[in-house]
């Protein structure tokens, strides 16, 4: 996913009508977990959620989701697994609560796919997307917490530009943050895209759109995704039983290095050793990675869904407590 850019993980239920990306490489990631229960993490419409509980026969399935109108839609499309499938409304770091509400205590598997979803990318008035004039909400539980409006107000020059930079790898951060304070009220999507242009040299237009990377920003601000998602990560390596996995599908950098940061860390045990020489620092890997590196989606699936284009998919499996061993 470009900045921005939907993940495509609601395809079946209602408004929910996108296949969902990578849907495949994770059916066959996680067929071999042990019988418990899969945790997906942001089941979205059910789309990856509805293909597991069909592929994987020893599993039941909890998903979670902050947005209700996603949870709706999971309920209604899994509703045919009977109890097999527990929809809650929580966000993804609430994964052991929600998990100790269903008796159990550990994960066969944990699956992140990570972004806004199609059906949120979509609807003009949820305040996610560039292409439509919509009040400036973004927040993906309407029922709490400030909107992108609302941060626009009350953000000063230096603190907007210093979010960009983070949460956005936006290098023009500063002028455009001065454009932003200069024509505050910003309340609608329309508004902030327009900001956003005037603020933009014309040869830095020529990447793709100028608020891209603005959006993807704010976006994550409002919804605190980067500060929830390394609690979250941390949870779900916890509780994944041995021979469980964590699968994680991330659409941009930011999310990515979390990622990359938490399953390296977890596959060493935080050795600090020369990679060359013997571990001598005591340190215990608990997972081991499934692949080197970050997978990505075929070329056929990135010409089919154009939204999957910059999905990057890593996973690691929980090593057994006989294997957890210095390198």
């Amino acid at each position: 996913m470009s900045p921005g850019t939907p993940t495509g993980h609601d395809e079946p239920g209602h408004e929910f009508a996108h296949r969902p990306v990578m849907l495949d490489e994770v059916v066959e990631l996680m067929r071999p977990v042990p019988p418990g229960w899969l945790v997906d993490a942001t089941v979205g419409g059910g789309g990856h959620a509805r293909a597991l509980l069909e592929a994987v026969p020893q599993v039941s399935l909890l998903g979670l989701d902050r947005d209700t109108e996603a949870v709706e839609a999971a309920r209604a499309a899994l509703a045919g697994f009977g109890h097999r499938a527990v929809v809650a409304h929580r966000r993804y770091d609430d994964m052991a609560e929600a998990l100790a509400q269903v008796g159990a205590t550990g994960a066969a598997g944990v699956l992140f796919d990570l972004g806004v979803s199609s059906h949120q990318f979509d609807r003009p008035e949820r305040g996610f997307s560039y292409r439509f004039d919509a009040p400036l909400d973004m927040r993906m539980d309407r029922s709490t917490g400030p909107t992108a409006a609302d941060l626009l107000a009350s953000w000063d020059e230096h603190t907007l530009a210093a979010l960009l930079r983070r949460h956005g790898e936006e290098r023009l951060a500063g002028r455009i943050a001065a454009a932003i304070v200069a024509a505050r009220p910003v309340v609608t999507t329309g508004q902030l895209a327009e900001v956003v242009a005037s603020a933009v040299p014309m040869p830095a237009r020529r990447r793709g759109h100028p608020a891209k990377r603005v959006f993807q920003a704010l976006r994550a601000a409002v919804n605190s995704e980067l500060e929830v998602l390394p609690v979250a990560l941390d949870q779900a390596l916890r509780l994944v039983v041995p021979g469980g996995r964590v699968v994680v599908i991330s659409y941009h950098s930011g999310e990515d290095r979390l990622v990359k940061e938490a399953f390296v860390t977890a596959s060493t045990g935080g050795c600090t050793c020369p990679p060359t020489l013997p571990c001598v620092c005591g340190a215990v890997p608990t997972v081991r990675l499934l692949n080197r590196g970050s997978r990505q989606p075929s070329a056929a699936e990135r010409s089919a869904n154009p939204r999957s284009e910059s999905a990057r998919l890593r996973a690691v499996e929980a090593l057994a407590p006989e294997l957890r061993r210095p390198r």
